[in-house]
Parts: structure tokens; sequence; C-alpha cells
């Protein structure tokens, strides 16, 4: 191993990566936290894990790995117990006569390297590779398998599930659920799909918005995997001829996760599908929702008014209640009574009263936002508006001085106003209501681990030169063990802000068409989402293919 011949903070500074001002107080506040100064440096935004491990590489002379380059064999995975490869983020790839090739999170922990020697008998030759590649590695090799192994192993009928093969903590069964949901959890999953076929069941995952199967499992397991993940929902388990909704609960070291859970009856079996909604992460303030500036200096004008209503429109799994959310954050004060009615309550508001619909006792939106209404309120959040009624009790209740949000599902703003006209809403209360309408779509950011210099095509130069921006290198991700080959990792909104002026009030009055409206729009300076989503790919935050994909249909 080659000696260390400068510390990793003089290294960064000697490279250009940080200056000296940020090294020094990069070390004061590690002298405080105890924190690894990489670590550190990393949470402060000052350097990248890639630029982290370069200078590692650079330093130590020790490989840096992708691990997706590599087919790990499962019995090489097996020579390192599971509990030491979660303990030390390690995960062995090569095996060479005596010695073992590991990578590691922390090459430098020498106490690790020992610890796995003795543990397995090898000789260790530690390699560097990212903690998120670790974390996928680890969570596909350890865990599931043995779990399948050992309930294939003794597997008794579907007719003849025993109670305690669902219910007992230690039983394969449970294992294979709590590990399956936690590496969804690692993996930063949305959705969890358990799609029963003619010979297997696939497991699938929504990872930033698209679906890939994670693995297959044999078909004689559905059964079991079926009934647990019901009783976890406290759905019936007798009940397989109609569909079912249920929730749960899920806590994973400090990230906590609130799972909600679907049934559905196919000619296979159940289909289920898990939504996970991360309850760490928390409620976003509005500055971090991505609005272009004019977009946010708009939207903050219009929940900031004392009255009317303000539509949030999009498709499901948009991000509509994230903006819904925090809005509400942003008008949480003392002297303001807010009070919401959702399905479900997904985020849990200090100081907001929030009441969950209840359709089996009568417990609609239209009837909560009744009932709402003699509770003194400020602000009303409606979670949906989903008929007729609930929006001639929401507008009604705008005009008569309360300020109330809602979301709608429409492709983009202007179709919000002839959505409610549809309802059979008069559209002179339309007009006297209604102060803005917000439109948004989740795209794809690309990967900053991978991202790389991109010569635009003629199409994208056509696209971009069309809207009148003119531009000679894009961005995009070239595919790394971080984002999975994609190229991409988590998403961002783009919006397209209506506010409802003068004009366009007068043509929502007399029922003007979707084009005259989208006309007066553009008149005062409208912002597209295919506009903003191409000012995003320009700040090298997204690509035109994701852009194209979310905005061109509609």
């Amino acid at each position: 191993m080659a000696v260390v011949k400068k510390r990793l903070g003089d290294l960064l500074v000697e490279s250009g990566i940080i200056s000296d001002v940020q090294l020094q107080e990069a070390l004061q506040e590690q002298r405080r936290t105890k924190q690894k100064l990489g670590d550190l440096l990393i949470s402060q935004g000052y350097i990248t894990e890639q630029q982290l491990i370069e200078v590692l590489e650079f330093q130590l002379g020790i490989p840096h790995v992708s691990l997706f380059k590599y087919q790990i064999d499962s019995s090489i995975a097996q020579i390192i117990p599971e509990s030491l490869a979660r303990r030390y983020q390690a995960i062995p790839i090569e095996k060479d006569g005596g010695s073992l090739l590991v990578a590691m999170a922390d090459p430098l922990d020498y106490f690790a390297i020992e610890e796995l020697r003795m543990s397995t008998g090898f000789r260790i030759k530690p390699a560097i590779s990212s903690k998120e590649e670790l974390q996928r590695a680890i969570a596909r090799h350890y865990g599931l398998q043995d779990s399948m192994s050992q309930l294939l192993g003794d597997l008794p009928t579907q007719e003849d599930i025993r109670e305690t093969e669902i219910t007992n903590e230690d039983s394969p069964v449970v294992r294979l659920v709590n590990q399956m949901i936690q590496q969804a959890m690692q993996l930063k999953v949305s959705d969890i799909h358990v799609d029963p076929g003619e010979h297997h069941v696939a497991i699938r995952y929504r990872v930033d918005g698209v679906l890939r199967t994670e693995r297959t499992i044999p078909k004689q397991m559905q059964g079991f995997i079926t009934a647990r993940l019901k009783i976890m929902a406290k759905l019936n388990i007798a009940e397989r001829r109609l569909p079912q909704d249920g929730r749960m609960k899920m806590q994973a070291g400090l990230q906590a996760v609130d799972i909600r859970v679907s049934s559905l009856p196919t000619i296979y079996g159940e289909k289920i599908v898990l939504r996970l909604l991360d309850l760490s992460s928390g409620v976003k303030a509005i500055e971090h929702l991505g609005f272009h500036p004019r977009n946010q200096q708009l939207f903050r004008g219009m929940i900031d008014r004392p009255y009317g209503i303000l539509l949030i429109t999009g498709p499901t799994g948009s991000g509509k209640t994230t903006t819904l959310y925090s809005a509400l954050n942003h008008l949480n004060q003392e002297s303001t009574n807010i009070i919401t009615v959702e399905d479900p309550v997904e985020y849990q508001l200090e100081g907001i009263n929030q009441v969950q619909v209840n359709p089996t006792i009568g417990l609609t939106f239209a009837a909560g936002l009744r009932s709402i209404l003699r509770q003194d309120p400020n602000v009303v959040m409606v979670g949906e508006i989903r008929d007729s009624e609930t929006a001639e009790i929401a507008i009604r209740a705008s005009l008569t001085g309360h300020m109330v949000l809602s979301t709608l599902h429409t492709n983009d703003s202007v179709s919000s106003v002839t959505r409610l006209r549809d309802m059979g809403i008069e559209p002179y209360l339309v007009a006297s209501s209604l102060i803005g309408v917000v439109a948004q779509r989740l795209v794809r950011r690309i990967c900053p681990d991978c991202r790389t210099l991109h010569t635009p095509t003629e199409q994208e130069l056509s696209l971009l030169e069309g809207r009148g921006r003119r531009v000679e290198k894009l961005y995009k991700g070239a595919g790394c063990g971080n984002c999975n080959r994609s190229g991409y990792r988590g998403r961002v909104a783009i919006h397209e802000v209506l506010a409802i002026d003068s004009s366009v009030r007068q043509l929502i009055n007399h029922s003007s068409t979707v084009e005259d409206l989208r006309k007066a729009a553009d008149r005062q300076g409208m912002i597209s989402l295919l506009d903003d989503g191409l000012d995003k790919v320009l700040q090298g935050i997204t690509t035109v293919q994701e852009v194209i994909r979310e905005t061109v249909a509609y």
C-alpha cells in the first residue's frame, strides 16, 4: 500500500477543488462534530463524493471500482457475513487465491480491514467505491437471497399458510418482506410493485418516476408475500376477490416511511402496490421547489392573498401535494387557523388541523369541507377536487373570505378553467374566485457524479432555437453506479403559473376557449411548462429528452 504523503485537505486545495478558506472552515467544524473531513466537505457542498474518491485514489494508490461494472457472484458475496458488510459498508467483488478484493466506502478503516481478514481468512485488498453503490450492492446481495433460500427449503402449499409464518418476526417470510421494503427505502424508491405472472412474481421498483424490475421470485412464494403485506397493512387476508386499501409505517435507522398499500385482483392473483412516503425528508421550503424566479414571486403573491382559490394541477405523481404542503408551511402562523381535508393525510404538520377522508362513514371531501367552514378557518386545503359538489363548496368558500388551496387533474394551467366549467360551475363564479393555477411536472435530474458535456443534436438545436434559445453545449449523464447507469438521479419540478388578471377574468366570464385563454396568458408573460423545462436544460439540471417526455403530449 502506498505511503500517505499529504493530508486529504491539502490535496483538495492543491487540486483547486476547494479553497484554503473552505478547508479551514471545514477543519474548525470537524473539531466540533468529530466527523470525517471527507464526509463533512460533502455535506457542506464543497466537493462531490466522486471528487473525494478521485483524490483518495491518487493519495493512497488504492483502485477505485464502479460496482455496476461487476457481476458479483453470490458465492463470493457470501464470504463476508451480512452483519460485517452492513457495519463497514463493504462487499467482496473478486477472489484471487488467498486474496479478496473488497469494495469499501472507507479504505482507511484499518480496524474494519483487520476484522474482515480474521472473519474470512483471506488477505484483504481494499478498493474505493461510493456509498450509494455499496448500499445498492449490499441490499441486492444480502438478506433477500438468504430469506428466499430458507423459505423455499421448507415451503408448505399456499392453501396451508400458517399464521406463524406471516406474523413471527423471525420467519423467512417476514424477513423477506422487511428486507424488500428496507432495500427500497435505501434506494429512495417511490413505489414497490408485486406483479404476479403465470410462472413467477416480479418485484418492481419505481425510482425517479421510472419503473424497473428488481428481481423475480418463484410463483409458490406469491401467497406468503401477499398475506404478509396484507397483515402489515391491516387488510382482510381472506378477501381475494375485491380491491383493498390500507397503510402502515416502517422505520429503518433514522429513516421513517409511511406506506400506502393497494391490492388488486388479477387473473394470476393479487397485485400489490406499495407507495412509500419518506417522513424524515420533511416539508420543503418554497425556494427549494425549483420555481423560476418569476413563477416563485407569482406563487408567493397568490398564497399571501386573504381569500380566493388557488389550484395546483398535474397528473398523479407530479409533486402537487409537496407544493401544497410547502404553501401551508409558509402560511402556518399562530394568527392563522388552517384546516385541511385530505385522502390520505401524508405529512403531519404541527399547528395545522388535518382531517382524514373516510367515505365508508360518509366523511367525503364535500362533507368534510362543509364541516370545516363552521370551524372559523382562515385557510382551507382540500386534497383534491374530484366532483362538482366539492368544487362548488370550495368556490363558494373562497368567495366568503377564505383562502382555499386544492389540486385538480388537468394537463396544463389553462385547462383547469374549462374543467371547472365542465363540472357545472358557472363562469362568473370561476372568474370571481380563482386567483391562480400552478401546473407542474417532475423531470429527472442529470446525475451530478457522471454529468458530462454533450454536443446538441439537430433536433435539440431546432427545439431550443425555435423557442428563442441559442446554445452550443448541453449536459447529459454518462451513467454510473450511483445512478444505476441511467444518467439521472433525483427529480426536479417544472412549472407553469397562470395568474388570473383582469383580461383573463373577462375571458372566463365570457366562456372563452382554451386557445383564447392561452393567448391571454402568453401576453401576460406566462412561462410554459416546456419553456421552464428548457431553461433547466440550459442550466445543466435536466435534458431535452426528459422535458419532451413530460411536456410535448400536453
